[in-house]
């Protein structure tokens, strides 16, 4: 059972790998050796596999023995994504009560398609954040979106993988905020590719990530359809201390496991993939609103938006997996839809 951490240093600019034992952090890199090399970072633990899992187990047994020193206190300890710079990012779209209410709000029947197969898209690896502030620029704030999900990271390698055995590819679980600028999303979407744009500037992780043995208790009896690991985790979402959204793990129409069967066809995974799970239903402000804007209309009244604006906090639970606070911190007044004006 292990939560994993990334924790910049005191102090300094750097981070490093570590576990939550109790109320501290461990360093991983603290060797169990003086002779052996620990790798530096959480993308490197994570191809190390059991072996790395197995290693941060002995760190906490040390640790309780008295062995070794705790690196920081739980509550001084400053967090970033815990995995920053995972390999690939993919998200898939698995909440049928998310789709269904999106789809009704705008006066559509639910698609059929929806429970044929999983799909997902891929978004950007290179713009990851952690716990704390989100830079936006100017013409992100057009619609500004918060994602409710939670996600996987995958811990070996493995191709065209069956939904029976995917969830031993599962290294381990965590929150998820797909940030996304709804503007610039039905701006490119109108021409059918997309969502780019609309997502490609910010994704938070974190502040842990789980290991499963650390989420058996949760665990759900299997439904007599779906393959793979589904569990009861809590999911919500506060804007500026206000809860505005409430959904669970469970109620995803697909498992990871049949995700990843999907994304594995023909295509080899690697250790640090992220899978994420798709908006969990009412985890958006685009589906709340909507559901809101509907009811308004039939009651005849007027309807005003709410989006993530400059200097706003979004938090996200998940049960057993933590809580992760954003900022929104506009950085730069800089626009290409001022540009497109000019035109």
């Amino acid at each position: 059972m292990v939560k994993f951490v990334t924790v910049q240093k005191p102090g300094q600019e750097g981070t490093f790998p570590g576990i939550v034992v109790d109320s501290f952090v461990l360093d991983l890199t603290q060797s169990l050796n003086s002779g052996k090399h620990s790798p530096s970072t959480m993308l490197e633990w994570i191809q190390l596999g059991e072996e790395g899992v197995d290693h941060a187990r002995k760190m906490e047994v040390l640790f309780r023995e008295g062995k070794i020193d705790p690196t920081l206190p739980l509550e001084t300890a400053k967090f970033k994504a815990p995995l920053p710079n995972p390999v690939t990012l993919r998200d898939a779209y698995a909440f049928e009560n998310h789709v269904k209410a999106g789809r009704a709000s705008r006066g559509l029947a639910m698609i059929p398609e929806f429970y044929q197969f999983p799909v997902f898209y891929y978004s950007n690896p290179l713009a990851i954040f952690g716990p704390g502030k989100i830079p936006v620029q100017k013409d992100h704030l057009w619609d500004l979106d918060f994602e409710l999900e939670a996600a996987v990271v995958i811990g070996k390698r493995g191709k065209n993988i069956s939904s029976e055995k995917a969830d031993s590819w599962i290294f381990g679980y965590m929150i998820m905020n797909d940030f996304s600028t709804r503007g610039l999303q039905r701006q490119e979407m109108k021409l059918n590719l997309g969502p780019a744009k609309g997502k490609d500037f910010a994704t938070a992780f974190g502040p842990y990530l789980v290991t499963p043995d650390e989420l058996s208790s949760f665990l759900v009896e299997e439904n007599g359809f779906n393959k793979g690991s589904r569990y009861n985790l809590v999911m919500k979402a506060f804007h500026n201390g206000k809860q505005v959204s409430e959904g669970n793990l469970k109620d995803m129409t697909f498992t990871f496991a049949e995700i990843i069967e999907r994304a594995s066809y023909g295509t080899e995974l690697h250790p640090g993939e992220v899978i994420g799970s798709g908006t969990v239903g009412t985890g958006c402000f685009l589906e709340l609103n909507g559901t809101a804007q509907a009811k308004a209309k039939r009651e005849g009244r007027k309807f005003e938006p709410t989006w993530l604006k400059n200097g706003d906090e979004i938090c996200l639970e998940i049960t057993g997996l933590g809580r992760l606070s954003n900022t929104i911190e506009l950085v730069s007044d800089y626009s290409l839809l001022d540009i497109l004006d000019k035109f």
